[in-house]
């Protein structure tokens, strides 16, 4: 099928030395030629003029053209290696739109990658990774994705349910011969094995998808419990104002900060309280949004006052799947000890003692928030993964615990196989062996332009 031709910038915004333009479809060749005069030589750098429709020079710099399918889409791809000015830039890109080719979406040239089979799901999200990782060890683990590290173990893994299934379908298509495996060892032995390797899988991944997604954290309580101090003591900078005027912040702020090597998106939010201010009543609002959507809440409590009848109702109020740490804030001012130990209180949360203006008791925190988050600070051979991966992984593994009560209870064998069918199909939709254009669409569509 005959695809358009694309154009974007394939270097980041703003004034560098180089920038890079990237063309890739059909009409890579024809722009080639109107840029230049000639079509380069297949991957051979050449210099020269890139001439605008009246001949005269808009840049010089270097063109490279990679005939399909030896590219990075598996198209013909043209890259005009130019000064890295917006302007220059622009005005080459225009001049490829008007020679025929479309402006590129978002991710739309890893996406087309992955349709002629230049990189699998797995590895053309990692590409994105490595872009946005923001520490050594996340740059890391998305180079091993985009090896191809993690796809090779879910392929792995996929063939072995697949040979497991294609047993059980084979019993079932010839009953008669009075194949009863169900009462033999060997099915069981093999589901055993398919879910101890699934199971190393979803321990390594999530190490993956904390160093790429990072650990989503909200501190929450009551207004002038020291939010704010926090929020700042982690961020090692005045992030948020500090007064000791109640309801000082309306919104959620947001920080990006790294623990160890741990990405942290830490939000301080809006003190937790009955208001008639309807600006306070939004920052509430929106303080309550991230809190159903955290990975952990942080519910700040003044420890000179303790947990009252506001700080329980709270708790109540927080979702029941989220997990969350009590912090006492200003042991400095109570003249306690820092400290760590389980709530009294149901369900039974970790409380912390801390001050968040001596930065007493700190480690304490940030040792917790790492442990919490099953984080490993040398964990080897970890590749990068996203939350969609592991739910891909949860699905499987559900399945195989269905396909286990099935195999235990000697029911229908079709209902062992269809259990067996649909982890295959979770653990498909990884690398997108098994998926739907939705999900390519939302996929992609988060990638930045020209990649």
């Amino acid at each position: 099928m005959v695809t358009a031709t694309i154009v974007a910038p394939a270097t980041a915004p703003g004034r560098g030395g180089v920038g890079i333009v990237r063309i890739s479809g059909p009409l890579a060749a024809r722009i080639a030629r109107q840029f230049l005069g000639a079509l380069p030589a297949p991957r051979h750098a050449r210099y020269g003029a890139f001439r605008d429709e009246r001949g005269e020079i808009m840049d010089s710099g270097l063109a490279l053209y990679f005939p399909a399918p030896h590219s990075c889409t598996g198209e013909d791809v043209l890259e005009l290696h130019a000064h890295g000015s917006p302007i220059v830039l622009d005005l080459l890109v225009k001049r490829a739109v008007s020679l025929g080719a479309r402006l590129a979406r978002p991710g739309e040239f890893s996406e087309r990658a992955f349709l002629n089979g230049k990189l699998d799901l797995a590895q053309a999200e990692a590409v994105a990774d490595l872009i946005a990782s923001g520490t050594e060890q996340a740059a890391r683990a998305a180079q091993r994705s985009l090896q191809g590290e993690f796809s090779a173990r879910v392929n792995a893994l996929v063939e072995r349910i697949t040979a497991l299934r294609a047993h059980v379908e084979a019993a079932i298509d010839f009953a008669e011969e009075d194949l009863d495996f169900l009462t033999q060892g060997k099915v069981a032995a093999r589901l055993d094995a398919i879910e101890a390797e699934l199971v190393a899988i979803r321990r390594a991944a999530r190490q993956g998808s904390l160093l790429s997604e990072g650990l989503r954290v909200v501190i929450a309580g009551q207004p002038n419990v020291g939010k704010s101090s926090l929020l700042n003591r982690l961020a090692g900078r005045d992030a948020a104002i500090v007064t000791a005027t109640p309801g000082t912040t309306r919104d959620v702020l947001r920080e990006h900060i790294q623990l160890d090597g741990l990405p942290l998106h830490i939000m301080d939010t809006a003190g937790l309280r009955e208001s008639a201010d309807p600006i306070e009543q939004e920052g509430i609002r929106r303080a309550r949004e991230e809190i159903a959507r955290a990975d952990r809440v942080l519910l700040l409590v003044d420890d000179r006052a303790g947990v009252g009848a506001a700080e329980r109702d709270i708790i109540q109020q927080l979702p029941a799947d989220v997990p969350r740490t009590i912090v006492y804030n200003k042991i400095d001012l109570s003249g306690h000890e820092p400290w760590l130990r389980e709530s009294p209180l149901p369900p039974r949360d970790v409380e912390i003692g801390l001050s968040a203006k001596t930065g007493a008791g700190m480690e304490l925190l940030i040792e917790h928030l790492k442990q919490g988050a099953g984080y490993q600070e040398q964990a080897a051979g970890i590749f990068s993964a996203r939350r969609r991966h592991l739910d891909a992984l949860q699905r499987a593994h559900s399945a195989l615990a269905g396909a286990r009560a099935q195999l235990q209870k000697k029911t229908a064998s079709e209902l062992l196989a269809e259990e067996l069918r649909q982890a295959q199909n979770a653990l498909s939709e990884i690398t997108g062996a098994f998926t739907t254009e939705d999900l390519l669409g939302k996929i992609f569509s988060s990638f930045c332009i020209g990649k």
